[in-house]
């Protein structure tokens, strides 16, 4: 039997509460493989929830417990799974790029999924251990040109927590963190051009941000607020909208919402960077804009188009057993050398 150790992140529980993109793919990827009798233990907090094994050494992720000290978790977690390798087959790092620094320590392969570069002076390490671990791409938009690559393989999601909405269409939706990078501004000023209520739920990633440039314009009517959303509400949001608004001003490297919306049927309005020309295909599930002009013009243009093509798209290309099968052919590769 295959024994893989999954390092999550430790800033939020796996799977997060609400948000928590790494977190989540941690917990779709690892409940996954225990479906497929994979022997996965999983490195995370204390308190997170697997039909694996549980391996913790702190209670909680330190973006959820105000006495904790964020590095000091991280080392502790981190050794934690380097001084149990010889238990494992593969170790699957998807935790950024300090574990690398561990992984010529030990004999145990190490996988690790890429989810983006935070910086460019991370590249170093990156490049470091390139011919030495293996490295897998959630995009091709996001791959390095010094860097190779295993494979590339999209974030799936649990198509079957998402479903048509029976009423959709009342309003339009920011769903992400509040963070110039993902564009709340933007979706505000294309909401009040199309003359239709906007939703933004997510954290507040930039308080200064929201403080000066967001939150004077939430009037509770034109423009709301609702804070994160959880797993148990979160079909419900997305499903109900007119579009998803995803106006970024940075190359994302991968975007949950997207494929989210587009599970739940809902068009999805996005700026044409990063991976969105590989999630979004144009004219059938949404559409890539180059400026406010544009997403305005696509708001009254996703009338037309078919929520159920839409998710029947979302679920052939971004369903959770694609992805699982990816990485089980991923550790094969990298077991045989």
């Amino acid at each position: 039997m295959l024994r893989v150790a999954v390092l999550a992140p430790i800033s939020w529980r796996v799977p997060p509460r609400h948000y928590g993109p790494w977190e989540q793919f941690a917990s779709l990827l690892t409940e996954g493989l225990v479906k497929r009798s994979v022997d996965v233990t999983l490195f995370a907090s204390g308190d997170s929830l697997t039909a694996g094994r549980l391996a913790s050494v702190v209670p909680h992720g330190y973006s959820e417990d105000p006495n904790a000290d964020p590095k000091v978790s991280e080392c502790l977690h981190i050794a934690h799974v380097f001084e149990r390798a010889g238990e494992f087959d593969v170790i699957h790092n998807s935790f950024d790029f300090l574990p690398l620094t561990y992984s010529g320590l030990v004999e145990t392969p190490v996988l690790t999924t890429i989810h983006g570069f935070s910086s460019p002076r991370i590249l170093a390490v990156y490049q470091r251990y390139n011919a030495t671990t293996s490295y897998v791409a959630i995009s091709d938009s996001d791959r390095d040109p010094s860097l190779d690559y295993l494979a590339t393989i999209h974030h799936g999601i649990d198509t079957d927590a998402f479903a048509l909405h029976p009423a959709p269409g009342r309003y339009l939706l920011f769903f992400g963190r509040i963070h110039p990078h993902k564009g709340t501004v933007e979706a505000i000023d294309v909401a009040a051009r199309c003359d239709l209520p906007l939703v933004i739920a997510g954290i507040v990633q930039d308080q200064q941000y929201f403080d000066e440039l967001v939150a004077p314009r939430i009037d509770g009517d034109k423009v709301s607020y609702i804070g994160p959303v959880g797993p148990a509400e979160r079909a419900e949001l997305l499903g109900g909208a007119h579009a998803l608004l995803h106006l970024i001003g940075f190359d994302e490297p991968f975007g949950y919402s997207v494929v989210e919306a587009m599970a739940c049927g809902t068009p999805v309005i996005a700026f044409d960077r990063g991976s969105m020309p590989e999630l979004i295909a144009v004219g059938t599930t949404g559409f890539l804009v180059e400026d406010i002009d544009g997403a305005v013009s696509a708001v009254s243009a996703s009338t037309a188009l078919d929520r159920k093509a839409i998710r029947a798209y979302a679920v052939a290309r971004f369903g959770v057993e694609r992805m699982v099968d990816a990485y089980i052919d991923a550790y094969d590769t990298v077991l045989r050398g």
